[in-house]
């Protein structure tokens, strides 16, 4: 958590506040449909109610009466929904419903009721449709949630009853959620929690901890693709739950304060408007651009400085896909696989399943194969050894001392490799590793090496504990690419890199292991080629399962995962 004085960091994010709602006062008349071209008319509804409910939210969570930059902006949607090209929508667009009802609901939290606005919402409720067409689950909780602001009676736990359908309580996997899919979960936190007013009768099996645990992953994600305005929704989501401080939410307000320009406004997302907004006039497209993500920092700010209700959720204990039985037939498939192929492209993969029968501390699985390449390469050339590189050709040999299976042309190569070793100065960063392997083989003392850079230890469990260590942002978005374009071997070699550098628990790389995990098949085997042609189907499963062993044995060996 941050280290500067809460009342500083509060001043700070009031300013974030301040300076986002004068931004939005000054551009007041944006929000009238009044004044907008025909094709620009539902926009500025959108808009008006949005910055509506800002203002609603701001005399619901603050006592303090509305004045200066929330007043202008309240006076200008009252204004506006006073006129009846407006409210008498509501009966005549029934679909768009929720559209006039935010705005009446806040108006009416303002104190600023229209008896004959909420009337007409209320015929419209009555009327068979407008509040009775499907929806999906978290647009559903909108409908509750706003009726219940306006005032018109229905049975608040019926949105409990919604909860356990939305994608929040469904246990996502966070690589596979698009930004549509994220403003689902954002918005039915808004919803079921009334902005942090109400505790829901969460599913059965469901712990709010999750839903924190879910935020912060989305969080990293949301930061490292640098989309603000989900930035800003996840941080009031984590408000929403009781999260006040912690490091996610110090990360996120840093992000926020970082974006917002001189003049208030917070640039929303690219894409936020159609392409051919690109033809529209400089100032619409400014504010259309960014006023959404404006309110959302503006909310931020708002739900930062207002009181809290009850405990932070307590984090939930991390739940690891079971991965030996995974590993154990993807070992097994590797050896035999790597039986039929080239010893080039056979050495990488027997290799491979050597470190995942270790993992397993089943070393015998693999020992059909070490012997099969061993006898192979017996009398192999020195180029030969070099071209596999020093990891393949240090594993295969860790892989054989520990079998107590000899391979004469392998033990003379790393006999003059140590000599050569044995005959520097210093060793480079990236060749400390295999110095390393070379010492423990035993064919180079540790005396005769020289000064070997020490290897940073991981640091276990800091995801869990949200040290003050960011998810590495490179990774996540690596992650994510990986499983868009199906390429395994990317998204195996990441989750390595992140079990070995600590982040084995956390909620991104879990979820990444979930999927890689799900990507095998009855054999053994992981991935779907979706090809028909035999040599390349094969040629990219015995690629994938290498990599995707690689990646298990290094979870499996980190900790509880398997």
């Amino acid at each position: 958590m941050s280290t500067e004085r809460p009342g500083a960091r509060s001043s700070r994010r009031r300013a974030v506040e301040d300076r986002a709602v004068a931004w939005l006062a000054a551009r007041r008349a944006m929000l009238d449909p009044r004044g907008a071209r025909p094709d620009r008319v539902l926009f500025a509804r959108k808009a008006l109610i949005e910055t509506a409910f800002l203002a609603g939210l701001r005399a619901r969570l603050d006592d303090a009466p509305l004045t200066g930059d929330y007043a202008a902006i309240l006076e200008q949607v009252e204004d506006a929904a006073r006129q009846p090209s407006y409210r008498e929508m509501t009966a005549r667009d029934e679909t768009a419903l929720l559209l006039y009802a935010g705005t009446y609901a806040a108006l009416r939290l303002c104190g600023r009721d229209a008896p004959e606005f909420g009337r007409v919402i209320r015929q419209a409720v009555a009327g068979g449709y407008a509040a009775a067409f499907e929806r999906v689950p978290y647009r559903q909780l909108d409908l509750l949630h706003t009726l219940y602001l306006c005032g018109i009676e229905h049975d608040p736990s019926s949105m409990d009853a919604v909860l356990p359908f939305t994608l929040l309580c469904r246990r996502p996997n966070v690589l596979k959620l698009t930004d549509r899919d994220v403003y689902a979960v954002t918005h039915t936190l808004f919803y079921a929690t009334d902005f942090g007013l109400r505790e829901p009768a969460w599913p059965s099996g469901f712990c709010p901890g999750e839903g924190v645990e879910l935020l912060e992953a989305l969080l990293v994600l949301a930061e490292a693709r640098a989309n603000a305005d989900l930035v800003g929704e996840l941080l009031c989501c984590l408000y929403c739950l009781g999260v006040a401080d912690s490091h996610a939410t110090d990360r996120a307000w840093s992000f926020l304060e970082s974006v917002q320009e001189d003049n208030g406004r917070v640039a929303g997302p690219e894409g936020i408007l159609h392409p051919e907004a690109e033809a529209m006039e400089a100032d619409f497209r400014h504010w259309a651009e960014g006023y959404h993500t404006t309110v959302v920092a503006a909310l931020a700010g708002l739900l930062e400085r207002s009181p809290r209700r009850g405990e932070p959720p307590s984090p939930p204990t991390a739940e690891s896909v079971p991965l030996g039985p995974h590993l154990q037939r993807a070992v097994t498939w590797l050896c035999d696989a790597s039986l039929a192929e080239d010893h080039r492209a056979g050495l990488p993969g027997v290799t491979a399943a050597a470190l995942g029968a270790s993992a397993l501390r089943e070393r015998g699985l693999a020992r059909p194969g070490l012997a099969h390449y061993a006898a192979q390469l017996a009398d192999a050339a020195p180029s030969f050894w070099q071209e596999q590189g020093a990891e393949v050709a240090g594993e295969f040999a860790l892989a054989l001392h520990q079998a107590d299976i000899c391979c004469p042309s392998l033990d003379a190569y790393l006999r003059a490799t140590a000599e050569v070793v044995a005959s520097l100065d210093d060793v480079p960063a990236d060749a400390a590793a295999g110095v390393r392997r070379l010492v423990g083989l035993g064919v180079l003392r540790p005396g005769a090496a020289p000064a070997v850079p020490r290897q940073a230890p991981a640091v276990p469990g800091r995801a869990q504990t949200g040290g003050r260590h960011a998810f590495p942002f490179q990774d996540a978005v690596s992650l994510c690419e990986a499983r868009e374009s199906y390429h395994l071997g990317q998204l195996a070699a990441t989750v390595r890199v992140l079990v070995k550098g600590g982040w084995g628990l956390h909620r991104i790389t879990r979820d990444a292991v979930a999927f890689l995990v799900a990507q095998q098949d009855a054999e053994g085997a992981f991935g779907y080629p979706a090809s028909d042609d035999p040599a390349a189907r094969g040629k990219a499963r015995y690629s994938w399962t290498r990599s995707a062993v690689v990646a298990l044995a290094a979870a499996v060996e980190s900790g509880p995962a398997g």
